[in-house]
């Protein structure tokens, strides 16, 4: 089954950075959309970043200006640099990819900003 796999999460010190990165296991062929979510215990998942196939992006208020999100059309891939990590950005980070018909989620990968 094609799905995207996410990497690059772990533990860091607030103030500090990460840089997570998605990759299809198998080809997905037509990706529009590529997004990055995350869900922190007790809440529901939300919009972290995204970003369209002609590269126009968009983020949540609570990043802005801390993470930025780039893709490779012809690798299919996406990443989110976060940086000036807080406690409050602790989540299991979600990467999703959207062709005309379908979404590909991946499983997640854990970030941990704790001193």
């Amino acid at each position: 089954q094609v799905q995207p796999v996410e990497s690059g999460g772990g533990l860091v010190q607030p103030g500090g950075s990460l840089r997570l990165s998605c990759a299809a296991s198998g080809r997905i062929f037509s990706i529009k959309d590529m997004g990055w979510y995350r869900q922190a215990p007790g809440k529901q998942r939300e919009l972290v970043a995204h970003i369209t196939s002609g590269g126009n992006t968009n983020y949540a208020d609570s990043v802005k200006g801390r993470f930025t999100i780039s893709r490779d059309n012809a690798k299919n891939t996406v990443h989110l640099q976060m940086n000036s990590l807080k406690p409050e950005d602790t989540a299991v980070y979600y990467c999703k990819m959207a062709t005309l018909y379908l979404d590909y989620w991946g499983q997640g990968t854990q970030v941990t900003v704790s001193s």
